[in-house]
C-alpha cells in the first residue's frame, strides 16, 4: 500500500465524517486549542481536506511513478462518494435544491457507465479538461454553499456557482458521450462486421466441404457400378 493509495482510501473515510458534520440537527461546536470551531467550519474543513487528497494522490502517483490498478479504480469512486455525500447532505439540510443534486450525481453514474462499457471494449475514455474544470467548480461551489449555512449573504453566490457546476457537468457529459459514440460505437460495429464476415466464411467452407463429400460419394458410386451382363 503506497502513499497515493493511502490518501485515496483516506478520502473515502472522510465521507461519513462529512455527512455527520453537515446533517447534525443540533448545532455543536468543537473546541480545539482554545478555539471554538462551528459546525459549518468543521464540515468545510473536512470537505476541503478530502478534496485536497484528490489532487495530492494523483500528483504523488505520477511523480513517484506509483500509478497502480487499485489506485486507478478507487480514485474516481472516492471522488464520486465525496461529491455525492456533500450534495445529498446539503439537500437534507435544505441548502440545495434536490434536482441539482440529482443532475450532478446522475451525470457521474452515466459517465461511469460509459467508461465501464468502453473499458470492456478495450478503449479508455480519459478525463477531459471540462471534467477537471467541473471538479474544481464543484469544490468551490459546495464550499460556498456550506458557508452560506452560517453566513446568509453567501447563499446567492453559492447558488450561482452551483448553476455553473450544473452547466459544466452537462457540458462535460456531452463531451464524454461524443467520445463514446465516436470511438466505441465504431469499434463495436467493426467487430460485429468482422464476426458476421467470419460466420459467412465458415458457412461457405462448410457448404464447400459438404459439396466435396457429395461429389466423392457420386464418384464412388460410379466406380462400384456393376457391369452390364446383357
Amino acid at each position: 500500500m503506497n502513499i497515493p493509495n493511502t490518501l485515496t482510501i483516506l478520502r473515502i473515510f472522510f465521507v461519513p465524517l462529512l455527512v455527520a458534520a453537515l446533517v447534525q440537527q443540533n448545532e455543536f461546536n468543537v473546541h480545539l486549542a482554545g478555539l471554538q470551531i462551528a459546525q459549518e467550519w468543521l464540515a468545510l474543513a473536512i470537505f476541503l481536506a478530502a478534496a485536497g487528497t484528490d489532487m495530492l494522490d494523483g500528483y504523488l502517483a505520477r511523480r513517484w511513478k506509483q500509478v497502480t490498478t487499485i489506485g486507478t479504480l478507487l480514485d474516481p469512486i472516492a471522488d464520486k462518494l465525496l461529491i455525492s455525500a456533500a450534495l445529498v447532505s446539503l439537500v437534507q439540510v435544505r441548502e440545495l435544491p434536490g434536482w441539482m443534486a440529482i443532475l450532478i450525481v446522475g451525470r457521474e453514474f452515466a459517465v461511469s457507465g460509459l467508461r465501464s462499457i468502453a473499458a470492456a471494449e478495450g478503449y479508455i475514455i480519459r478525463a477531459s479538461d471540462l471534467g477537471k474544470t467541473k471538479m474544481v467548480a464543484q469544490v468551490a461551489a459546495i464550499s460556498c454553499v456550506m458557508l452560506s449555512m452560517r453566513y446568509g449573504a453567501l447563499h446567492t453566490p453559492g447558488m450561482l456557482m452551483m448553476w455553473g457546476v450544473v452547466f459544466f457537468a452537462l457540458l462535460s457529459a456531452v463531451s464524454y458521450f461524443r467520445k463514446f459514440w465516436r470511438k466505441v460505437d465504431k469499434r463495436v460495429k467493426l467487430r460485429r462486421r468482422r464476426e458476421l464476415l467470419m460466420l459467412e466464411r465458415r458457412r461457405q467452407r462448410a457448404l464447400m466441404r459438404q459439396r466435396g463429400l457429395m461429389g466423392a460419394g457420386l464418384e464412388g458410386a460410379t466406380i462400384l457400378k456393376p457391369p452390364d451382363v446383357s
